[in-house]
């Protein structure tokens, strides 16, 4: 059985799948151009961006739930990591605009259904996954606040 996705991510994922494995790598990298910059009042406060200590890379996930229960993800991370730029992106432009309910359901194994597990390392997989990780568990707990 296939996971349901919401839309954005699901062509992300169909994208991926429909390549080969260098291709896959190239797609990745094209995603890490697509990482918005961190607004003002982010780049201003780097306190409030949390740390994926799963990521080789020094990245840092804020998200915000707003009245509407529409959640916005703010990453950033370093223009000489592309591949976690790319994973970043991915996030960052498939999970921004929808309900946090949304983002709760989203399987903890959409990092492998890309298909980069051939060309990239668990490692860098692994880092992927703690952003997701990060990202629900921010969610859940704005939440619980609101």
């Amino acid at each position: 059985m296939t996971a349901t996705l919401p839309p954005a991510l699901e062509q992300t994922r169909d994208d991926f799948q429909s390549l080969s494995g260098n291709d896959r790598i190239q797609l990745l990298l094209e995603f890490a151009g697509d990482l918005p910059e961190l607004p003002e009042k982010y780049r201003d406060h780097p306190e409030l961006l949390e740390r994926v200590v799963e990521c080789q890379s020094p990245v840092y996930i804020f998200v915000e739930v707003d009245d509407q229960n529409i959640v916005h993800v703010f990453a950033t991370a370093p223009e000489q990591a592309p591949t976690t730029r790319g994973f970043a992106s991915i996030l960052v432009n498939g999970l921004s605009g929808l309900t946090a309910s949304d983002v709760l359901a989203l399987t903890d194994d959409f990092p492998n259904m890309l298909g980069l597990a051939k060309v990239l390392s668990l490692l860098r997989l692994r880092g992927m996954s703690g952003m997701l990780a990060r990202i629900k568990r921010q969610v859940s707990q704005k939440q619980r606040e609101n």
